[in-house]
Order: structure tokens, then sequence, then C-alpha cells
């Protein structure tokens, strides 16, 4: 089991949960019942610190959220390895996307194609993550897009 993997997916989802909620991190923590910095908050949504089942339950109640049913989400997506270490991209085949959602991602990829003499490039997880952030989704629902576009595929 990749503890790492499964700390990233649950960060994602509370991140996912609270935007959709259009909450800034420091609204959330005003919410909680006990004492959290916002700082503190963006590292369970980076998967770069763990949280405690009781503050796990608490972020849960907080955003209407089941406990179970956000794990299972976790579990799913860490067990069919939805969030890849890097996927190759088209960068001439995304700047021309139809996807109303990927707006964002088409004007960076023409930019990039016009700096670029390379079409094609690796996107890793942090790249992935910003350009996520840029076009409003999470990590998976932009990889989803991305490999349903020809010319992209895993690294």
């Amino acid at each position: 089991m990749d503890g790492a993997a499964y700390q990233r997916a649950l960060g994602l989802e509370l991140r996912r949960l609270r935007l959709r909620r259009k909450w800034t991190r420091a609204q959330l923590v005003q919410r909680l019942p006990g004492e959290l910095s916002a700082q503190a908050l963006a590292s369970y949504e980076t998967g770069t610190r763990s949280c405690t089942v009781v503050r796990f339950v608490e972020l849960c109640g907080v955003l209407d959220a089941s406990p179970h049913d956000l794990l299972e989400r976790v579990h799913q997506v860490v067990a069919h390895e939805e969030y890849p270490a890097a996927l190759r991209v088209d960068l001439n085949r995304l700047s021309h996307d139809e996807h109303h959602e990927l707006i964002p991602a088409r004007r960076w990829a023409a930019a990039e194609v016009a700096r670029h003499a390379s079409p094609v490039r690796e996107l890793d997880y942090p790249a992935l993550e910003s350009l996520a952030s840029l076009c409003g989704l999470t990590v998976l629902d932009l990889v989803r897009l991305l490999r349903t576009e020809p010319g992209t595929d895993l690294a």
C-alpha cells in the first residue's frame, strides 16, 4: 500500500469538497470545532501531512461529506492508479481541444507551442496539479479529460 498516494488522494478530495462550496481555507478553518491553521489545512490538502481520524471526521462533518464515502473514493482512486506520476500531452492537440473545462489549458498549450520546439510535453504530478487548478478541476478530472484526447497517454 502506498501511504503517500492515499494522503495525496485524500487531500485532493478534501480540497475538491472545499472548492465546491467556494470556501477559502480560512473559511473552512473557521467552521471547524477545534483549532486548526489554514497552513495545516493546506498541508492536509496537498498530502504532505496526515490528519488524525478525529480531525478527518470533523472535516467531513463541516464539508457535509460521509467519511465512509470519502474514503471509498480515495481508495478507488489509489487502487486504480488514476493519479499518474506523469502524463504525456500533445500540446498541439490540447491547444485545439473543444472541452469547455480545458479553455485555460488550451491557452497555456498554445503559448507553450509558440515558445518551444517540441509540441509533446511530459507533465509531472505538480504540473498536473497546477494545470488542474488553473482549469478549476481536480487532478483526477483533468487527467480523465486529457486521456480522452487523441495523442495523450501515460508516460
